[in-house]
């Protein structure tokens, strides 16, 4: 049995701590019911994004490979599932997409020319670490010229503390979850052999893509790129345009419902509901507003699969708030069924600006002048679960609480995950099996228990 704790002054601290064997009298804090195996873990890992390989390119050839090897390696975060976007997201340098000639319907101009520049190669350096990374794809917003108004943003100007404008004019705004695509036939069949073509061109290129999500947060509308569906109008495309190209084209990759960021679970049931929808999707991803509607939706649907598909990209503040947030996050979307956990970009340079200038966190800073590489907070608290905890092991069954879950791995070991959210140091006991134990915490620490 070890224990590895992380504070905000000490990371990854494997000395041994103060543990101690309980009599059978003792009752347990903690107990793990081991042979309650709850949904099965997929991956957990972080976001590839256009400006994380800007700030990684300052770096020297060894340095970039280090940074590779603590997200990826078994000795370091051990990331196992990533995603990516299809065209812009707002940390990419600009807008553009996979095709932006105006009604190419047949997609004779489609490319993925600028991705070969940078995400392929990105995702290229992670899969020299980790071959079976797996990695799924979805777009912020379609090629402009498929939306209503024209523009890869819904809405006009700044956003919250963001400072850039997109020059869009205030009367092409969409801000009311109108479907903001184009629902005409023409466009739906364009845009569904554009996923697919984006899927094949990529497996090309060397990058297979398990799954494509259709649609980023499918009801918001920043000034960044994006696009709001209504649940009808994503059921229909994928019943009638998606799910068919893809079993026409023979394609493997999965389609996933996402990312929803809608706290109505009418929104997600809509969709599973609609004709025969359902049998083109493998599972739902969820984020921010979803979290509210994910409790619903795992007991209305237990057998789909669940996905937390973006982690809380605070306001780069990179300190121990931002840890104690996504570690709330995690224990929600765990317990209600996840079996999938994404942070949102995993490198960004020292400013973590977007392109359109809101700073956010990131696991990984890179200073671009002085070079120096600084490792945040929240990378240790996602090194503390997937250094341990991959793809085919389980959420296991345990007592009622907010700081602490627990893993069966497939070699038989148990992880448990404890949080002290107090400001001095606090004795928990954690029963797993005949296993009885007392542990002491250090003041606002994230623990790893291994069994």
């Amino acid at each position: 049995m070890k224990i590895i704790s992380s504070t905000t002054s000490k990371k990854w601290d494997e000395t041994s701590k103060k543990i101690k064997n309980n009599t059978e009298t003792n009752i347990p804090d903690i107990t793990v019911y081991t042979d309650s195996l709850l949904q099965k873990v997929d991956g957990i890992g972080g976001a590839f994004n256009e400006l994380g390989w800007d700030a990684l390119s300052v770096l020297p050839k060894e340095e970039s490979k280090k940074v590779f090897n603590e997200l990826f390696s078994e000795k370091g975060a051990n990331f196992s599932m990533c995603r990516i976007p299809i065209g812009a997201s707002d940390y990419a340098l600009s807008y553009y997409s996979s095709n932006d000639v105006p009604e190419d319907f047949e997609m004779r101009d489609f490319n993925i020319d600028r991705d070969k520049y940078i995400l392929i190669p990105y995702l290229k350096e992670a899969l020299k670490v980790k071959p079976n990374l797996q990695i799924w794809a979805s777009p912020w917003s379609p090629p402009a010229w498929m939306k209503v108004n024209e523009h890869y943003a819904m809405r006009s100007g700044d956003f919250e503390n963001a400072k850039k404008g997109n020059k869009m004019n205030p009367e092409a705004e969409i801000l009311n979850n109108a479907t903001a695509f184009k629902m005409q036939e023409r466009y739906l069949k364009a845009y569904a052999l554009y996923f697919s073509k984006f899927v094949q061109a990529y497996k090309n290129a060397g990058v297979s893509l398990f799954a494509i999500m259709p649609q980023n947060e499918i009801a918001f509308q920043p000034n960044w790129p994006s696009c709001t569906w209504r649940p009808e109008d994503m059921a229909y495309f994928i019943n009638d345009f998606l799910g068919p190209q893809f079993v026409k084209d023979g394609l493997e990759t999965e389609i996933w419902l996402g990312t929803v960021n809608s706290g109505n679970p009418n929104y997600v049931k809509t969709i599973l509901e609609y004709k025969s929808t359902a049998q083109y999707i493998s599972g739902a991803g969820f984020q921010w507003g979803g979290a509210k509607s994910i409790p619903t939706v795992h007991k209305t649907f237990p057998d789909l699969k669940l996905m937390q598909t973006e982690n809380k990209c605070g306001e780069h503040e990179n300190d121990w708030t931002s840890v104690e947030r996504s570690w709330k996050d995690i224990v929600h979307y765990f317990k209600n069924g996840s079996g999938s956990y994404m942070y949102w970009n995993m490198i960004l340079d020292e400013t973590g600006k977007s392109a359109w200038g809101w700073p956010q966190n990131s696991m990984v800073v890179i200073d671009k002048t002085t070079k120096k590489v600084t490792y945040t907070d929240e990378f240790y608290l996602f090194k503390h679960l997937s250094h341990f905890i991959q793809p085919g092991d389980y959420f296991l069954k345990s007592s009622e609480g907010k700081n602490h879950i627990a893993f069966k791995l497939k070699d038989g070991r148990v992880i448990v995950m404890l949080y002290n959210a107090k400001e001095t140091s606090d004795t928990v006991s954690v029963k797993v099996d005949d296993k009885n134990v007392s542990i002491e915490l250090t003041a606002k620490s994230i623990n790893t228990l291994v069994f």
